[in-house]
């Protein structure tokens, strides 16, 4: 482009040559008229001033711009010239028009930086692409693997939960099966003691022999026995005297020494076994009649409870109670009312 600036009088400008035909114009102090001020003149520098140093950084940056190819392979580039005030303008003028033909070239220059950003953009991108789907890669494998392990987790504490049931019920059936035994164990335990009490209660009857001193042996008579051995009779039903709280003896004493086997007089149940107060310890043997006998002053107890046949043993002569030495007290109850005990066992043809 051409400038709009006047030119100076006494200096003729040439038109603008045409594109590859440029001219050199180097004004000097005699064609340039002096201005007012502080201002220097421009003088040639090696022959060059610095119109063709401007036109030759625009003519090298175009040639740059382009590569290996050459200034005339690429478009003619238009280049305007600078006003004369501009050129005598100073250092800050000359500097500007060279930052304007700089201008002119930094386009070229800047298509062949973008294109090779563009490249480097391109190549950031994929490997910013490359690893981001590394780390999604890494990120999903590990997912997998935390996944996994939970469920193996799991599946550890399922076989475990499931072990520890098996081991309780296990546990519940080997305790139950034990509670069994031995209960079978008790039952056979006891029915073995039934039955072996029971053979020697028959044994005793059988073979108890009359011992005389008075009828203090013991006999057997169509299945009855007297309740005790070696001892004499001291007290009789209906003695009266301060030592009974009803006023009158409600039974019979067989005085004996301590410890002389008490017999069952008849088969039957032992229903009661344990302290009584004034009879002190007392067996209650209730017969198959209802009728009940009444053993007390016990020093100890051989049967508390079950059936027992005649002339068992159930106990032991004693002096608990409200005594005044060891001795039987016997008491026969019919309907909860009391009846002669020597009177009952001489009717069951017992001599007493």
């Amino acid at each position: 482009m051409a400038s709009n600036s006047p030119a100076p009088e006494g200096i003729e400008l040439q038109e603008t040559p045409g594109a590859g035909a440029w001219g050199e114009w180097n004004p000097t102090e005699d064609s340039a008229r002096s201005l007012r001020g502080k201002h220097r003149v421009l003088k040639p520098r090696g022959g060059l001033a610095r119109s063709s140093t401007v036109l030759g950084v625009g003519v090298i940056a175009a040639v740059g711009a382009g590569g290996i190819a050459t200034a005339q392979d690429r478009p003619q580039v238009a280049i305007s010239v600078p006003s004369i005030p501009d050129l005598l303008g100073g250092g800050d003028h000359s500097a500007t028009a060279g930052a304007q033909a700089d201008s002119v070239a930094l386009p070229r220059q800047a298509d062949g930086q973008q294109d090779r950003q563009g490249v480097r953009n391109q190549g950031h991108a994929d490997a910013g692409e490359a690893l981001r789907h590394r780390i999604l890669q890494q990120a999903e494998s590990q997912q997998d693997a935390a996944e996994a392990q939970a469920r193996a987790a799991a599946e550890q504490a399922a076989r475990e939960s499931a072990a520890q049931e098996a081991r309780t019920r296990q546990e519940a059936a080997d305790k139950e099966a034990e509670a069994v035994r031995a209960a079978a164990e008790k039952a056979a335990a006891e029915k073995a003691a039934a039955e072996q009490a029971a053979a020697a209660g028959q044994a005793t009857a059988k073979g108890a022999a009359d011992t005389g001193s008075g009828g203090g042996s013991v006999k057997a008579s169509g299945g009855w026995s007297l309740p005790t051995s070696s001892y004499t009779l001291t007290s009789h039903y209906g003695d009266s005297g301060s030592m009974w709280s009803s006023g009158h003896h409600t039974g019979l004493d067989f005085a004996a020494p301590t410890g002389t086997p008490v017999k069952a007089v008849g088969g039957g149940t032992v229903v009661s076994a344990g302290w009584s107060g004034a009879y002190g310890y007392r067996i209650v043997l209730r017969l198959a009649d209802g009728t009940e006998v009444w053993y007390c002053h016990l020093s100890s107890m051989a049967v508390t409870s079950g059936s027992v046949g005649a002339g068992e043993t159930i106990g032991r002569v004693g002096a608990t109670g409200n005594v005044t030495g060891a001795h039987l007290h016997l008491e026969v109850r019919i309907g909860g009312s009391t009846v002669d005990p020597l009177a009952w066992l001489t009717a069951r043809g017992l001599d007493v």
